[in-house]
């Protein structure tokens, strides 16, 4: 596992574990949470791994085991200690780094694999929202202990969910069934559905600075761009992956507003790729 601090590549390597999803803490610089499996999340145990940076590298912070793979891990985004993951057993764990035991609490709904799962960034509203093998989408309260409400539609395997950064109650989630699709938690329902790929969607991301602009990563090796009030077709189609895109970032460069920043990562190689601003 690494991670680029201080424009620095910094490395842990951890045995027997295999790394599935990483996410820094949105309040202390350089804090990392990575979500872990053994055999590939074919079978055994996860870890949730707890990271910060020093002078030699990455140090362990503090680590936490599950009896199942970990596949994904959101933080909260109004306490720096909490965060949730997703495993292969169903269920969402919710850990407090500032405490050495856990979880403080299980969330088990799901009837198959957990593989996705994103906390709101919009801190007025506290809501998790969770994708699933079993083709349901979850939203859940972290202070309630049972889900709020599930989402179907989906006909195959969700790999991916995500929420608006702009829009209240909006999230967005990628399917095996080849579609990514809108939601809107105030109608319970489906908003949009976009047949993005000819192939399983393994990944997507909303733009940071575009409520309209969304990515996705598929098994065809491709990217595709959304612009939501258009989506008869792809605003960009970016080649050059020879494997399946299993996770997609789109971040806002510092330097300006006017430009996106998209990463993909495959089995084959990261890519990086400076984007122009979508149309008004």
């Amino acid at each position: 596992m690494s991670a680029v601090c201080g424009g620095a590549a910094r490395t842990l390597r951890v045995p027997g574990r295999h790394g599935y999803a990483a996410e820094f803490s949105p309040y202390l610089p350089g804090r990392l949470a990575c979500a872990t499996a053994q055999h590939y999340g074919i079978a055994g145990c996860g870890t949730l791994l707890i990271l910060d940076p020093d002078e030699s590298g990455l140090r362990l912070f503090r680590s936490f085991d599950w009896n199942d793979g970990l596949f994904d891990v959101t933080w909260s985004e109004n306490n720096e200690h909490v965060l949730i993951t997703c495993s292969g057993d169903g269920s969402l764990q919710l850990w407090d780094t500032a405490k050495p035991a856990g979880p403080l609490q299980v969330y088990k709904e799901h009837t198959q694999e957990v593989y996705s799962v994103d906390w709101s960034q919009t801190r007025g509203e506290q809501l998790v929202v969770s994708g699933s093998w079993d083709q349901t989408v979850k939203l859940w309260d972290p202070t309630v202990g049972k889900s709020l409400c599930t989402f179907r539609g989906h006909e195959s395997i969700i790999y991916s969910t995500i929420w608006s950064p702009h829009i209240p109650g909006c999230f967005a989630s990628a399917s095996g069934d080849q579609t990514l699709r809108i939601w809107d938690v105030k109608a319970a329902g489906v908003r949009i559905v976009i047949p993005a790929h000819q192939a399983e969607i393994l990944s997507c991301d909303w733009c940071k600075y575009s409520e309209n602009l969304l990515v996705t990563g598929a098994v065809d090796c491709s990217l595709r761009g959304w612009d939501l009030r258009n989506v008869r077709q792809p605003v960009f189609e970016l080649l050059g992956h020879t494997y399946a895109i299993r996770r997609v970032k789109m971040e806002s460069c510092p330097v300006t507003q006017a430009r996106s920043r998209l990463t993909a990562a495959s089995a084959s190689w990261v890519q990086a790729i400076l984007l122009p601003q979508p149309p008004e």
